[in-house]
């Protein structure tokens, strides 16, 4: 059974920093694009960053410079470091394990989200 457990969110002012963390366990982690996605509240889940199994990494525009993105494979984990946040980064904040098979099937996971306030 396939488990993304994310930590780390909370309220923070802004201009201040948080560190999300997203655990897996389940999978061969090794063999997923990993990326936290964000939903803000009456609009869509959009992708924040992203990170493959070589380093690879891509960003929304929103969040270039401010947010970085890394994982452990040896640990199974993912981290997205969030600084310099603004109130419109608040969102719920969903971790994302995917991979798309040699048929085509895409596969996804979800974690549960974590949420991220930042007060003005």
């Amino acid at each position: 059974q396939v488990h993304l457990v994310e930590s780390g969110g909370g309220l923070v002012q802004a201009g201040g920093s948080l560190r999300l963390s997203c655990a897996a366990s389940g999978i061969i982690f090794s063999m997923y694009v990993m990326a936290w996605y964000r939903q803000a509240p009456g609009k869509q889940r959009e992708l924040v960053a992203a990170i493959t199994n070589g380093g690879i990494t891509n960003y929304a525009d929103s969040v270039k410079g401010r947010f970085t993105i890394s994982r452990d494979n040896a640990k199974n984990t993912v981290v997205l470091q969030m600084n310099s946040l603004k109130p419109e980064d608040t969102a719920v904040y969903y971790c994302n394990a995917g991979k798309l098979g040699v048929d085509g099937t895409r596969y996804d996971y979800w974690g549960q989200g974590t949420q991220v306030t930042v007060s003005s």
